[in-house]
């Protein structure tokens, strides 16, 4: 097979540029996806490079899976080497030499779930409640500590011992503190790692052990990094190090493209690229082969208003098709009406609902489209809500697995009185403290206990029997075997069946299946340790693409999508852009995320704002973004009125005025002392990016104050 056929000249060049530093600029719908995988392919068939001395980084699980899966037709071979997001590589890398941490090869990766059961624990113990802080916020705050507040917190997770942890989080007074180390405290019990620590923990291993850094850079010959605009800076660190012996970085992405940077993504890393590694190639990829001409001069013309960009302009190869309809409606309801009328109009020109999508910036705009689709019975599902893998009966059964591997306390909790085993609070509680009286762990408790009379006439024999039957030989065992016995020998499918839980029974079903597809993939690395950990990274998207349904999601969720049509709907100022942008960088990240969702339209493109007012009462004006658009790009149905045009500029240029500029450089850390032109000497508390302030607890006052970026605090 000739794997340079059918690409075009940018993409040739891509795949046999394999020696050095190499950067890819590639614009939405180019083709980069197939660059890389036929780049892959290229080193294993023409170079000869081994799969095992490839990384391929993507960003997410399912891009990853795809990639494996075109590979594997152009080279006709299982074998992929190591293509993972960055967060699956580490859970590798720490698999192989996370003993040099002192931690075992079948450490836990923590999802939200497990994190949330740790959080349910810490808040019963000291007495704190959802009115303290909600589950979401906590696990927010936690990562924030990670990322910024406790950079650090990672030599305390490996270097201290659980008991001096537990005196930190028994000594810990604010809510904060008390959430965090009694988090740290649950983790290094259990050996959990969430995914901020996988990365931390990879390149601490690679900073203190020379050895082992060396073994991973020498392995990997050659790196591919998809969605380089989106990386941060810890995975940045980190991609320097690997590439630190051979060399050979391969890097792909967009500028246009970057709308992480709330969560750390840093478009700088790929725009710098070159001056970070001296004789960088740089390639262009601008060939769209996604939408049509008119769809791409819409796009175009609204990204060209960011001032911080690459000028670029991507080319369309299609031929032209139907004009970019949009629509200025007098309320949500009407907005609702027009979408759903161009559905119909579509569906009845042949147009299968599931080639139709819906975007929007904000879940609840999506209620008026909703209820309009119900009442015309437009079949829809929603790319939201829960996953798969997060789904009650999958978490269940993947608990069921954890006991027999690790039998860790998250898994035991979860499944103990599942089904009914008469062990209930009064019994889990009493194994709680005969845990915590001797340091171990509750399934010990549990089988230390089971004679004590608290536990006559309760499932507890059965369940210890069932956990000591599977847990000998378990990595030898097929997973999809032990899977199908656990359930059925736990009596859980039969709890199911009499429930009568059809809907649970088939998500039972799906997931065994996939189990089934893991091992036909994954050769020798089908052993139960090595599914746990891919389960714990795995997102799903959670829906049947086949059925002939309408998709309604928000941008974020449709990057890296397409669809035959587009509506994207709410495009309102204080919707899209959001409120909350009060910087001009935030606005420009806004423009990138609304030029994703212009170029997920392959054939169709349909934009639309509704009238009236905001929640706050305030009225509804048409979004800069439609305004952007050069005139003559857009067909109105019908023309808006020119008061309303008028009005809309005159609000938009207002808002503006009010837009700071600032830098993530313009904030102070935690504990910095500064200078109040007014209030004087103070201490910063908290930085708040969304506000554009920091928290200053000043020396002349008993209580603190929120003080904008417009003060010019001045450090001492």
């Amino acid at each position: 097979m000739d794997l340079l056929e059918g690409l075009n000249a940018a993409q040739r060049e891509a795949v046999t540029s394999t020696e050095g530093y190499v950067r890819v600029i590639a614009g939405a719908g180019s083709g980069k996806t197939r660059a890389l995988s036929h780049r892959f392919a290229f080193l294993v068939d023409e170079l000869g490079i081994l799969p095992g001395n490839i990384l391929c980084v993507t960003f997410t699980n399912k891009s990853a899976g795809e990639m494996r899966q075109r590979i594997r037709r152009l080279l006709g071979d299982c074998d992929t080497g190591y293509i993972n997001t960055f967060h699956g590589f580490c859970v590798s890398i720490l698999q192989e030499d996370g003993h040099a941490l002192q931690y075992p090869k079948n450490f836990l990766v923590l999802d939200n779930a497990d994190i949330d059961a740790m959080l349910q624990l810490i808040y019963e113990e000291r007495g704190l409640t959802l009115r303290d802080m909600s589950f979401s916020s906590a696990r927010d705050m936690i990562e924030m500590q990670k990322l910024f507040q406790k950079p650090e917190y990672y030599l305390d997770l490996i270097a201290l011992p659980h008991d001096a942890l537990r005196q930190k989080y028994e000594s810990a007074q604010g809510v904060s503190d008390i959430i965090f180390y009694g988090y740290l405290c649950q983790q290094k019990k259990c050996f959990g790692l969430d995914y901020n620590d996988l990365l931390k923990f990879s390149l601490y291993l690679f900073e203190q052990h020379g050895d082992i850094r060396l073994k991973w850079q020498q392995r990997l010959e050659y790196i591919m990094i998809d969605e380089f605009q989106d990386i941060d800076s810890i995975q940045y660190d980190l991609m320097r190090v690997l590439c630190g012996y051979h060399g050979n970085l391969f890097v792909v992405g967009d500028p246009d493209q970057t709308i992480y940077t709330w969560r750390g993504a840093n478009v700088k890393y790929l725009l710098e690229f070159d001056k970070v590694f001296p004789g960088t190639k740089t390639i262009l990829m601008m060939d769209n082969y996604r939408s049509t001409p008119e769809i791409l001069a819409a796009a175009n013309s609204l990204i060209d208003k960011n001032l911080l960009r690459m000028k670029k302009e991507l080319r369309p190869v299609l031929p032209g098709g139907a004009p970019v309809l949009c629509r200025f409606a007098d309320s949500p309801e009407a907005e609702a009406q027009w979408m759903a009328d161009q559905m119909e109009r579509l569906h009845g020109e042949g147009v299968p609902f599931r080639e139709m999508a819906v975007l929007y910036r904000a879940h609840h705009v999506s209620r008026a489209v909703e209820e309009e689709l119900l009442r015309r019975e437009i079949p829809y599902t929603i790319y939201s809500g829960v996953q798969f893998f997060m789904r009650r009966e999958v978490k269940d059964a993947l608990s069921y697995l954890r006991m027999v591997a690790d039998r860790d306390d998250l898994a035991f909790r979860r499944i103990l009185n599942l089904p009914k085993r008469n062990l209930g609070r009064r019994r889990m509680a009493f194994l709680e403290q005969y845990a915590q009286d001797k340091a171990c762990s509750l399934y010990e408790a549990l089988c230390d206990s089971l004679e004590d009379p608290l536990f006559k006439g309760t499932g507890a024999q059965d369940f210890v029997a069932l956990i000591e039957r599977f847990s000998p030989g378990c990595e030898q065992r097929p997973v999809s075997e032990l899977l199908s016995a656990l359930l059925d020998e736990s009596g859980y499918e039969a709890m199911l069946r009499t429930e009568g839980s059809q809907e649970r029974l088939d998500n039972l079903a799906e997931l065994k299946q996939s189990v089934y597809a893991y091992e036909t993939t994954c050769g020798e690395e089908s052993r139960l340790t090595d599914y746990l950990a891919h389960v714990a990274l795995f997102t799903n998207a959670d829906a049947d693409t086949q059925a002939d349904r309408v998709r309604m999601m928000t941008v974020h969720a449709a990057k890296g999508l397409e669809f035959p049509h587009v509506f994207l709907c709410g495009m309102n100022e204080g919707i899209f852009p959001s409120r909350k942008v009060r910087t001009r960088q935030e606005m420009e990240e806004e423009r990138r995320l609304a030029f994703v969702a212009l170029t997920r339209a392959q054939r169709g493109l349909y934009l639309s704002q509704a009238g009236g007012h905001l929640f706050d009462a305030s009225p509804r004006y048409p979004s800069r973004f439609v305004l952007d658009i050069d005139d003559g790009l857009l067909l109105f149905s019908p023309p808006p009125r020119q008061e309303l045009i008028e009005e809309s500029r005159a609000y938009i240029k207002a808002r503006e005025k009010r837009l700071l500029d600032r830098q993530p450089a313009d904030f102070f850390a935690a504990g910095q002392r500064v200078r109040h032109p007014l209030f004087g000497m103070g201490t910063v508390l908290e930085a708040d990016p969304e506000k554009g302030a920091h928290l200053v607890q000043f020396d002349s006052m008993p209580t603190p104050r929120t003080i904008s970026l417009r003060a010019k605090l001045t450090p001492c």
